[in-house]
């Protein structure tokens, strides 16, 4: 009869010893240790790769508004930029009423992408450091408007530049 534990030969039922099993887990566990840093500096990558996306997306919606904003408003107002208020702007959109029907709104961004360095939990907008249109670039702050988003992560990017500087 051989069953799921081994052959039988000569009358005794063959099959793996302890030392057998201790060994090759012994094996898997170093193949597993060695592959674990592997996974980390990929997923780093991946998350690397998808802020660059996110942040060209947003800096490209960011100057079409901006762009939009003053061909809508040839005669510009003392005090106002043309920058949306907030980045749920780029989302609204801006109300064109030169359409010769019903006024349309022109939208800049589906929806608003995530810093993947953000914990979870936060919500799209606030995981986005924002730069006003008077703040300098080595100093960005929050103002009336946005005019450059960063990342609010304290890492170093694999490149060697924090990510905040991208």
């Amino acid at each position: 009869m051989s069953g799921l534990h081994g052959a039988r030969v000569g009358g005794f039922v063959r099959g793996f010893t302890l030392i057998e099993m201790m060994v090759v887990c012994a094996m898997l566990s170093v193949l597993a240790y060695a592959a674990l840093p592997m996974a980390e500096v990929a997923t780093s990558r991946w998350k690397e790769r998808e802020l660059r996306a996110a942040l060209t997306e947003i800096r490209a919606a960011l100057d079409a508004y901006k762009r939009t904003h003053d061909e809508l408003n040839p005669v510009r107002q003392s005090g106002i930029s043309g920058y949306p208020p907030s980045l749920a702007a780029l989302e609204e959109g801006l109300l064109d009423a030169r359409a010769s029907t019903a006024p349309q709104r022109i939208r800049f961004l589906r929806r608003l992408p995530r810093d993947p360095f953000a914990p979870e939990g936060v919500s799209a907008e606030a995981s986005w450091g924002k730069r006003a249109f008077d703040s300098p670039a080595h100093a960005p702050r929050e103002g009336a408007d946005v005019y450059d988003v960063y990342s609010r992560s304290d890492r170093i990017g694999t490149n060697g530049i924090a990510l905040r500087d991208w």
